[in-house]
């Protein structure tokens, strides 16, 4: 699964591609319950291990999608 995050003041997207296994649900479910229980950080392991850590004050938006998303370009129909 890819994730695109957002962060202010900064023009670029911090992207992590997720494990295979990896469920929209459950992350976008992470990401609340840290923003509601007040954690500074979210945490993703991509999948070769490594973790990325994002301040939730500093966060402006997330987009999950598939690796399928990946490798589209132009303005083709679905």
């Amino acid at each position: 699964m890819h994730v695109r995050i957002g962060v202010t003041y900064n023009p670029r997207e911090i992207e992590i591609e997720l494990s295979d296994g990896a469920d929209a649900e459950t992350v976008k479910g992470a990401l609340e319950q840290a923003i509601t229980s007040g954690q500074g950080m979210f945490w993703l392991t991509d999948r070769k291990g490594r973790q990325v850590g994002v301040s939730l004050e500093k966060l402006a938006w997330v987009e999950l999608g598939t690796t399928a998303d990946l490798g589209r370009i132009g303005f083709g129909a679905t």
